[in-house]
């Protein structure tokens, strides 16, 4: 149907780690060059190995960092997520409407491909994946993406709350003695 977009089934050949660009942006360090990355919004999603999205919940309790409210979803089997523009799209006259100081811009809200995967689309062998679950040698290690993802979402949370004003304070008139 002309206008909606195109949409990608996870669990397949991928899943996705969705988190705040502002958290994703700390762990692309985690990442092979290659790992395909999107933006969409405010949210990047980071590819991981087939079967990843399962073992993520899990991976949050033994990392002890379950019992917390953290902004990241996952994506797996049987999952949607929309195809994120092609690089050449995603160019202004000469400019980049992608910049990488600003991760969280994106092409008039349409998903966008920060690291858009190579030629041939084989691209299984530099996602993430727990070294138990038979990842190709080299693979980056899930462990520490979702350890470090997880800390830059607390992170990020905390930095929001202390923005706000207490709730002790907010509908408290001046009060001048």
């Amino acid at each position: 149907m002309p206008g909606r977009p195109l949409r990608l089934v996870t669990g397949l050949r991928f899943d996705v780690l969705d988190v705040p660009a502002e958290a994703g942006a700390a762990a692309l360090r985690h990442l092979a060059p290659d790992s395909p990355v999107a933006l969409w919004g405010g949210r990047m999603r980071l590819l991981l190995a087939v079967g990843s999205a399962e073992e993520v919940p899990e991976l949050l309790d033994w990392l002890e960092w379950g019992a917390l409210a953290l902004d990241l979803r996952v994506l797996g089997a049987g999952g949607l997520m929309e195809a994120p523009v092609p690089p050449e799209r995603a160019w202004r006259g000469n400019r980049p409407l992608l910049e990488e100081s600003s991760p969280a811009v994106s092409l008039q809200g349409a998903a966008v491909w920060l690291r858009p995967p190579g030629p041939g689309g084989e691209v299984e062998a530099s996602l993430p994946a727990l070294p138990a679950m038979g990842s190709p040698k080299g693979a980056p290690d899930l462990v520490r993406l979702v350890d470090t993802v997880a800390a830059q979402c607390h992170r990020v949370r905390l930095r929001r709350a202390s923005a706000r004003p207490p709730a002790c304070r907010r509908n408290q008139p001046l009060a001048f003695s």
